[in-house]
C-alpha cells in the first residue's frame, strides 16, 4: 500500500512509521484548525494562539490514531498473528498485518478495539474538557481538549460503517465468515460494500465542489477513491494467497538461471545480459560458489563513463533476505518479500548454494491460470 515511509520509534515491539503523504495530512490539519475552526468557536484570541493551538491539535490526532492502530496490532498480536508494524498516511494509519486472523472470532475482536479505543480517547479528552471548564483552565488548553474529544467520536463513528476495510467492515466480514465459514464470500460481499460506500462518498464529494465547498468536497471524492480502491485490493490480496496457498517455490522456480561471473564489466553486463535476457537481477556466481547478485539499480549508481573499468564483483549486492529465499517456501511468502523489497526476482539457496531463481512473471502466470479456473 505504501510508498517509501520513514520509521518514527518502536513502541512495545511495534515499528511506528509515516508515510510521506502524512506530513501533507498534518499541514492541512493544523492549517485549517488554526484558520477556521479554532477562530470560528474561539474568536477573541490571538492569530499566534490559534496556530498553538492548531499545532497542538494536529499531534494530538497523531498520537490518536497511533493509539487506534496500536490497539489493533496488540490483540493482532495475542491472537498470534505477526505484525509489521504501523504505518501513518494520509488517509489515516493502518496496522500492517501479513496474514489474515485465525478465525472469524478473531477478526471481530481486532477490528472492534479500534473504534472502542477511539471511544475511549474520545470520552478522556471531552472528560478533561469539562473538568477545564470547570476549574478554569485557559481557553486554548481547553480548546484543544474539546477538539481532540470531537475528533476521536468522529474517528470512531467512521470506522464503525459497515464497508470493507473499515473496521466496522471488518466487522461485517467476521459476522459474515463465523456464519457461512467461508472467508472468501465474506470479504468479496464486506469488500463490495465497501467499493460502493466509496462511490457514494465519491457523489457526495462532487456534489459538495458543485455547491462551492473545494475542500470539503475534494477531501471526500479523494476518501471515497482510497476506500474503494482499498476494498478492491484487499478482496484481491485474499483471492491471491487462496490461490497460492500451499504451493512451495519448487514449482515455478527456473533450476538453472543465467549467472554472471564477477570478473564481468558492467558495460559487457548491459550488453550481454540485461539487453539480451530483460532481466533486472542477476546472481554472481564465481565457479560452484554464489556471491550475490547484481541488479541494474546497482549499475545505474556507477558513472556510464566507469562501466568499462567496473566489475560486476566491485559493486554487487551480497547475500541477504532481501534477495534470497529458501526452495521450500510458500509461493506466498516469496511474492510478500517481493512486494516489500520492490524486486521481481529471488534468488533461490539451498545451503548457500544457488539452486534457481523465481520471479514475479512466474508467480503470476499461474496465479492468472488458477483463478481463471476457478481451481
Amino acid at each position: 500500500m505504501f510508498g517509501s515511509k520513514f520509521k518514527l520509534f518502536r513502541l512495545m515491539g511495534f515499528e511506528v512509521s509515516i508515510d510521506p503523504s502524512w506530513i501533507l495530512l498534518a499541514v492541512l490539519v493544523a492549517w485549517s484548525l488554526s484558520t477556521g475552526y479554532f477562530p470560528y468557536k474561539y474568536g477573541t484570541l490571538s492569530s499566534g494562539t490559534y496556530w498553538t493551538m492548531g499545532i497542538v491539535g494536529a499531534l494530538g490526532l497523531f498520537v490518536s490514531i497511533v493509539v487506534h492502530e496500536f490497539c489493533h496490532s496488540l490483540v493482532a498480536r495475542r491472537s498470534g498473528m505477526a505484525m509489521k508494524g504501523i504505518t501513518l498516511f494520509i488517509f489515516g494509519g493502518v496496522a500492517e498485518m501479513t496474514e489474515e486472523p485465525p478465525s472469524a472470532g478473531d477478526e471481530f475482536r481486532i477490528a472492534a478495539v479500534g473504534p472502542l479505543s477511539s471511544l475511549g480517547m474520545a470520552a478522556l479528552f471531552y472528560g478533561l474538557g469539562r473538568l477545564g471548564a470547570g476549574i478554569g483552565w485557559p481557553i486554548p488548553i481547553n480548546g484543544v481538549m474539546v477538539y481532540l474529544g470531537a475528533i476521536n467520536l468522529v474517528l470512531a463513528l467512521f470506522n464503525l460503517v459497515p464497508a470493507y476495510p473499515l473496521d466496522g467492515g471488518r466487522m461485517l466480514r467476521a459476522v459474515l465468515w463465523a456464519w457461512k465459514g467461508r472467508l472468501a464470500w465474506a470479504t468479496r460481499v464486506a469488500s463490495g460494500i465497501g467499493e460502493g460506500f466509496g462511490f457514494v462518498l465519491i457523489l457526495f464529494g462532487v456534489y459538495r465542489l458543485l455547491t462551492g465547498l473545494l475542500i470539503a468536497g475534494m477531501w471526500l471524492c479523494l476518501i471515497g477513491l482510497f476506500i474503494r480502491s482499498a476494498a478492491q485490493v484487499s478482496y484481491q490480496q485474499l483471492v491471491t494467497r487462496r490461490a497460492l496457498e500451499g504451493e512451495t517455490l519448487d514449482r515455478f522456480m527456473t533450476p538453472r538461471p543465467v549467472t554472471v561471473p564477477p570478473e564481468t564489466t558492467l558495460d559487457k553486463l548491459v550488453e550481454d545480459y540485461i539487453y539480451h535476457y530483460h532481466h533486472k537481477l542477476f546472481p554472481v556466481v564465481d565457479g560452484d560458489r554464489l556471491l550475490g547478485c547484481i541488479t541494474t539499480r546497482e549499475v545505474k549508481q556507477v558513472p556510464r563513463e566507469q562501466w568499462p573499468r567496473t566489475s560486476v564483483g566491485d559493486v554487487a549486492e551480497a547475500m541477504s533476505d532481501q534477495n534470497t529465499i529458501a526452495p521450500g517456501t510458500e509461493a506466498v511468502k516469496a511474492l510478500s518479500r517481493m512486494h516489500q523489497n520492490r524486486t521481481g526476482r529471488l534468488m533461490v539457496v539451498e545451503n548457500g548454494r544457488l539452486v534457481g531463481i523465481i520471479s514475479l512473471k512466474d508467480l503470476l502466470d499461474f496465479l492468472s491460470l488458477k483463478v481463471e479456473l476457478d481451481v
